[in-house]
């Protein structure tokens, strides 16, 4: 073995090597030869760990990269329970690749996992790393992020909690059973100088209908970014691409009830698509938990800047202890050079049977198909975020709520095809208004039936609110966009959201 890892170390480019560009042409290489799947662990008794016995596997701090060496510390993951394939790093130092061995001697294996054989810890491997860097204590390092489990990686910020996802690519997300997980078969982290406030990793990415090579340029100033560049070649025709995707959950909140009795309000990690257009047109789309998959698409002749986003932000709102989902940020995704093109963000709501499953996707979807043996470049920035996106300063929705069309008094009960939507909106230059001005909802209506006309008060505790009824059907759902302007102009961003109706009515 030591042998063939030299042969490989030799290899490669020498000093100043450019590592994306070497993994670019691995993985063209790869996408040209028929696709073989990454080995999987061969280690049952890992294989056979339950989710707190994996979590019981611990990485031995003292052990992590770059410890004393730089502020920025790496720790890995073990592989076993859901994570069964193994991942190789590589560290580039001065343009040359050393791998990075699995040993069993980095970790801590406790309780449970303390029964494991000898030869049962050897047989592992690593399903992923995490980055520390002190961002909220100056002597100590902070996990701020992650990657382990198909192309998945989570970001946070300073004060933050891990939330929702991002992944480097989805593959046919909306056909439902068909969904491709490529997965990052390799990692290779650049050794930062010991000044370096910025570190550089790449990732090599591996699937059955397209391979990729990806550079994570990651800034730890104020506020932490990742850049993340994505060279893509494709094994077969490929019209379900999801370039920079977003996976997170939603289970109640405003628009859907507790599925069972909760004490909690909320139990989201998001609460609502942001979209910014290229016509600068911010529109928000509150989220929900629906009864059947449901897909929307916000068309656009190339992308601005999207993200899923929590906007609700006091404990009281969430009042859980251990989730702490108040201090879980958004994630901002700002497009830069690449075959963006014309296209359009989908979001994809997923029922749910509780918060453990992340039901909310979306991702930015170009209209052009990606050809067998075409190769793409993407280039994007994530930003972790609890405060709105530079630019936005527009009255913001604070709250979407409905319920029965019916008002407190009436007899009859309420058409079941009916329902009454309250939009609340504060912040910008509605705050500053006085409530006599003449303020009002533009509404549009797209199918459905209108059965009272959006009505436009201010609130006693600040921000306006818009009350509207509508009518549909689950075949012709009413997909409804409001703003408020004064006179022709707009005060807030775009409200928009689709009421599929019931289907027995």
């Amino acid at each position: 073995m030591a042998l063939i890892m030299l042969m490989l170390c030799l290899a490669w480019p020498a000093a100043q090597a450019d590592v994306l560009e070497t993994l670019g042409e691995r993985a063209q290489r790869l996408a040209e030869s028929p696709w073989q799947a990454p080995a999987t662990l061969e280690a049952p008794a890992l294989a056979a760990l339950n989710y707190d016995a994996h979590r019981q596997i611990r990485f031995r701090p003292e052990r992590a990269l770059w410890r004393g060496e730089s502020d920025f510390q790496v720790q890995f993951l073990h592989a076993g329970f859901l994570f069964g394939q193994p991942i190789q790093v590589f560290e580039w130092v001065d343009g040359r690749r050393r791998p990075i061995a699995f040993d069993p001697g980095l970790f801590r294996y406790d309780d449970d996992a303390a029964r494991l054989s000898p030869e049962q810890r050897a047989a592992g491997g690593f399903s992923g790393l995490r980055l520390h860097y002190p961002l909220n204590r100056a002597n100590d390092g902070d996990e701020f992020l992650v990657f382990q489990g198909a192309s998945y990686f989570r970001l946070v910020g300073r004060g933050q909690r891990y939330g929702l996802s991002a992944r480097g690519l989805a593959v046919d997300t909306t056909r439902l059973g068909s969904e491709e997980f490529p997965v990052f078969t390799e990692f290779h982290l650049q050794r930062p100088a010991p000044e370096d406030r910025h570190v550089n990793l790449y990732a090599l990415l591996e699937g059955p209908s397209v391979t990729g090579a990806y550079a994570f340029r990651v800034q730890t100033t104020e506020p932490i970014t990742v850049d993340v560049e994505a060279r893509l070649f494709a094994r077969r025709d490929l019209t379900g691409l999801g370039i920079a995707p977003l996976t997170s959950m939603y289970t109640h909140g405003d628009l859907a009830g507790p599925i069972e009795a909760d004490f909690r309000p909320r139990v989201h990690d998001s609460e609502g698509l942001l979209v910014r257009t290229r016509a600068e047109e911010w529109i928000w789309r509150p989220l929900t938990r629906p009864e059947a998959p449901r897909v929307s698409a916000f068309l656009d002749a190339a992308p601005s800047a999207f993200g899923l986003m929590q906007r609700t932000r006091g404990f009281a709102d969430y009042l859980d202890q251990e989730a702490r989902y108040d201090l879980r940020p958004g994630l901002w995704v700002e497009p830069g050079q690449g075959d963006w093109g014309a296209g359009r963000v989908v979001l994809l709501e997923l029922p749910t049977p509780d918060e453990t499953h992340d039901n909310i996707v979306a991702f930015w979807a170009p209209d052009s198909p990606m050809a067998a043996g075409e190769s793409r470049r993407f280039s994007y920035r994530l930003t972790p975020r609890w405060e709105p996106p530079p630019g936005h300063d527009l009255a913001r929705v604070v709250r979407t709520r409905s319920g029965p069309s019916k008002v407190p008094g009436q007899s009859a009960p309420a058409p079941p095809d009916q329902r009454r939507f309250v939009v609340d909106f504060k912040g910008g230059a509605l705050d500053r208004l006085e409530g006599s001005l003449p303020v009002r909802a533009h509404l549009e209506l797209h199918q459905g039936q209108w059965v009272e006309p959006p009505q436009v008060r201010p609130l006693p505790e600040g921000g306006w609110r818009a009350t509207f009824v509508v009518a549909a059907r689950a075949e012709a759902p009413a997909d409804m966009r409001l703003q408020l302007r004064l006179h022709d102009q707009v005060l807030t961003e775009t409200w928009q959201y689709l009421w599929q109706g019931p289907e027995d009515a």
